[in-house]
Formats: structure tokens, C-alpha cells, sequence
């Protein structure tokens, strides 16, 4: 144990928002040179801690006990300067959405050095390789638009490490990464918390992450018991759709895209062919910066692909969305891998769910009421959240209503983006066992970005690797054909 004093103390701390509890009598210690983890299941209040410990919580709470010291400041009455001092000098905080906090007008290498306490020619490229980013592929040069999930997490990563904190907090920091990413922030953290004597404190899903960084683990259970997915229950608004055996809903062929313009352009995808048949499942493979996102945006019509062809239903599609047909667009739909940044912060849950059913359908405001309860109802969530707005809800509830909006334009094709990177394995589990379920009632055609294989062991009809190789493509050079297996 280290002898130190503490940075941070939360004792006996329950938050609470209007009659729900968002935390319940939680009790931690952050001490330097030591990892605090902080698990538990969707719901039970990780992210509402990590929040309390940098004084910030969700709007309309509040403290219904307990107390938080932080740097030996009551935070959560600290005035507003010196809070925002506290924020600015001691303090790092990565969320679990990194991308929906950057600046996208501005470059990498500006949000990493934007508030750093040094700035030298050196710093971003020496933080860069910190956070196992290549510095040869112009990273700094992009925008938050030209990185993936996983390097946007890192560069947030490399932001709040620029600052040199006293105290780094991060929720979910490996979510979206593969397995040797995974390992490497988790030994990076170690090594900062052991030369650096940093205190971290993280959330997480991932026992091996934990295992592998973390001193000491606080567990958390949700005040009220936790929403279990029912057993899988899909609506039937559309006729069951044919058998795999009869074609493909949506082929791609010679399909390539890219990323930036002049010297710093990077071929992601080259000469990738697929087909997508109904009631199958697809797993999309790969580590962090191989295309995995950029291929379902591409089918979504969100990244025009600078050559091939993408067919619907025989039908060739235009490369960008809007150029697409109503009906075209609804067909295929996509869950981001971050919910909070796609959802309105200003719409309930419920004006959310019934946007796609008007735009598409038409439907009465009765009939309207009735589909958003049955939609909450398949993805596990309790009617009653209808009244709710993204920042009341956890990551994994925000995650459940992005895949009910996507159902709710009964889509032929669903794309979802590490849908299940932010839950814990039973709700992950659910998840699978759902879609699953939309496959064999519907003829649902899915497609899923994960790094998870044992998620995706027993569910996965085919297997596509975009980087055979394991590594992802160079700056400028062509990779070679992914590879698709049949399983």
C-alpha cells in the first residue's frame, strides 16, 4: 500500500436525480503512484463518480449524502474560479465519448498542445508515441473527423497527460480498442502512475484491463436493481424477409476509400468486396485505424467512398447520403460507436425514438407513444425513460436507445459500430442475443465493429479482417485485400 496521503477521498457519497438514484453510498481513496478502478454494471454509477470527483454533476442533481475532497478542496461547493483553476492545473478528466469533446475545426496537434503546460516542437509527437500513435502518418495535421474511435480516445488521452495532472481520471478508457492496444494503455498507466506518481482512477468493463493496471478495485451496484434484458422480442411491422440463400440485401464491390487530401492522404480501404445477406451476421475485425468505421459509414452514405459500388437490393446506391432516396436511407441504418455525441442532449428519449417513425411513416402521435414503448421495450430499457435526455442515462443506456432509433426505421441493413464496447458482458450478452433475435424474426441483416472475438464466438456468420496482417495500413501505402471468412 502507498504510504502517500491521499489526492482525493469520496466517503458514504449518493447522488440523486429527481426520485432515481444515481449513486449510492460509495467510499474510495485516490492516492499517488496508485490505479483505482471503479466496475460495475450499466447503471451503477461509475460515471456519476468519476463526475463528483472533478466536481461536475449531470444537471439536476444532487448530493443526497456524503462528501468528496479533492487536493484538499470540498469540490462540490468549491466557487466557480477556483474550481475552474483546480480543473485547469491538477485535474485531467477522458470520458467515456473522448471524441464528442474535441474541437472539430481543430487539428490533432493543436487539441493536444491547446493546454499543455509546455509547448515545445517536441511535445506532440513525444505524446503521440506515449500513446502508441504512429508519428509518421501525420495524425497531428487531421481533424477529430479524420481519426478513428480509437485514436480520437488517444489523442483526448494525450491532451490530459499533456497538462502533467495530479489526479488523471478516465471513463472507459479502452473501449473501442483491440486487445494489444488494450494491454499497452494499460501498462502506459502503470508506468505513469509508478514514475509520474499519479493518481488514476478508471471505469471499466474489461476484468483484464483491470487485472492487468489497476491497485485496488471499487465495485459498484446500482441503487435500484438493474434493467435485465427481456427475452428477445422483435415487433413485427414487416414480413419475415427471405433466407440467405436467396441473395444479397447489400453488395459491395471495389469498394476504396480515403482519408485526408494531398500529401497527407491515406488509402483505409482498397478493393474490398462483401455481401450482406438477410438474417446473417457479419463481424468486421481489425485493429484501431484499419477502416472499420470508415466501411460502415461508407455504406451509410456518411463517407463517400472514392471508388466501387455499393447495391441495395439491386439497386446501385449513391456514395453520399443525401443523394440517397428516402426509403434508401432508411433501409440502412447506423449505430454509432458514440451515443452521446449522436444524440440530441435537448431531446428526450422518447422525441428521439419518434422522429425516424414520423419521417418514415407518418405515424399518429397515439400510434407514435405505442412504438417508442415497444422499441424501449426490445432494447430493455423501462418505458418511464421516455421523459429522459442523454446526460440522465448511463453510456450503456445511452447505447440501447441509439440501436431503438435505428430499429424504429425497420432497416434492412443494421450497422453498429462497437455497439457493445461500453457494457458490461451481461448486457453485452443481451445485446447479441437481441440482435439474434431481429435476424431470425426480421431477416435483419446485420454488420458489427468489435474487438471482442469471444462476443461475437456462436453469432457471427461471416468474418471479415480488414488487416490480415494485424497491423494497420501505412500513411500513404495500400494495403492488401481484406479477408472474409465463412463461418
Amino acid at each position: 500500500m502507498s504510504t502517500a496521503s491521499p489526492v482525493a477521498t469520496v466517503t458514504g457519497l449518493s447522488i440523486s436525480l429527481g426520485t432515481a438514484r444515481l449513486l449510492d453510498d460509495a467510499t474510495l481513496t485516490l492516492s499517488p503512484g496508485r490505479i483505482q478502478a471503479i466496475t460495475g454494471p450499466s447503471g451503477a454509477g461509475k460515471t456519476t463518480l468519476l463526475s463528483a470527483l472533478i466536481g461536475a454533476l449531470p444537471p439536476g442533481a444532487h448530493v443526497a449524502s456524503g462528501s468528496v475532497t479533492v487536493l484538499g478542496e470540498q469540490i462540490l461547493t468549491l466557487p466557480a474560479e477556483r474550481l475552474r483553476r483546480l480543473r485547469r492545473h491538477r485535474l485531467a478528466f477522458v470520458g467515456q465519448d473522448p471524441g464528442s469533446g474535441l474541437n472539430p475545426r481543430m487539428r490533432a496537434g493543436r487539441i493536444v498542445t491547446e493546454t499543455a503546460t509546455r509547448t515545445t516542437s517536441t511535445t506532440v509527437a513525444e505524446l503521440l508515441r506515449l500513446v502508441r500513435l504512429p508519428t509518421d502518418e501525420h495524425l497531428e495535421r487531421r481533424r477529430t473527423a479524420g481519426l478513428s474511435g480509437g485514436q480520437q480516445r488517444r489523442i483526448a488521452l494525450a491532451r490530459a497527460l499533456a497538462r502533467h495532472p495530479d489526479i488523471l481520471l478516465l471513463d472507459e478508457p479502452t473501449a473501442g480498442l483491440d486487445p494489444v492496444l488494450r494491454d499497452e494503455i494499460a501498462d502506459l498507466l502503470r508506468l505513469l502512475a509508478t514514475r509520474d506518481h499519479l493518481a488514476v482512477a478508471l471505469t471499466s468493463h474489461d476484468p483484464d484491463f483491470v487485472a492487468r493496471c489497476a491497485d485496488d478495485t471499487l465495485a459498484l451496484e446500482p441503487a435500484t436493481p438493474p434493467v435485465v434484458l427481456p427475452p428477445p422480442r422483435t415487433t413485427p411491422r414487416a414480413a419475415p424477409r427471405p433466407t440467405r440463400e436467396t441473395g444479397a440485401v447489400l453488395s459491395v464491390r471495389g469498394l476504396a476509400a480515403t482519408h485526408g487530401t494531398g500529401p497527407s492522404r491515406r488509402h483505409v480501404l482498397t478493393d474490398l468486396d462483401l455481401d450482406l445477406n438477410p438474417g446473417t451476421l457479419t463481424a468486421v475485425l481489425g485493429p484501431s485505424g484499419c477502416g472499420k468505421t470508415t466501411l460502415v459509414r461508407a455504406l451509410a452514405g456518411l463517407h463517400p467512398p472514392a471508388r466501387g459500388a455499393i447495391t441495395l437490393a439491386e439497386t446501385q446506391l449513391a456514395g453520399p447520403y443525401r443523394r440517397r432516396t428516402w426509403d434508401q436511407r432508411r433501409r440502412i441504418q447506423l449505430v454509432p460507436q458514440n451515443p452521446l455525441g449522436a444524440l440530441n442532449p435537448a431531446h428526450t428519449v422518447g422525441a428521439t425514438l419518434a422522429r425516424p417513425l414520423k419521417l418514415h411513416f407518418d405515424l399518429s402521435a397515439d400510434a407514435c407513444d405505442s412504438r417508442v414503448a415497444e422499441l424501449l421495450d426490445v432494447v430493455g430499457l423501462p418505458t418511464d425513460y421516455v421523459g429522459r435526455r442523454p446526460h440522465e442515462l448511463s453510456g450503456g443506456q445511452r447505447q440501447r436507445v441509439s440501436i431503438a432509433r435505428a430499429l424504429a426505421a425497420e432497416p434492412d441493413v443494421l450497422l453498429c459500430d462497437e455497439v457493445t464496447s461500453a457494457l458490461d458482458s451481461g448486457a453485452a450478452v443481451g445485446i447479441m442475443t437481441l440482435l439474434a433475435a431481429l435476424r431470425t424474426d426480421r431477416g435483419l441483416a446485420v454488420v458489427l465493429v468489435t474487438h471482442d472475438h469471444s462476443l461475437i464466438a456462436g453469432h457471427a456468420d461471416d468474418i471479415l479482417d480488414l488487416t490480415a496482417s494485424g497491423r494497420p495500413a501505412p500513411a500513404t501505402g495500400r494495403k492488401g485485400r481484406p479477408t472474409l471468412t465463412r463461418q
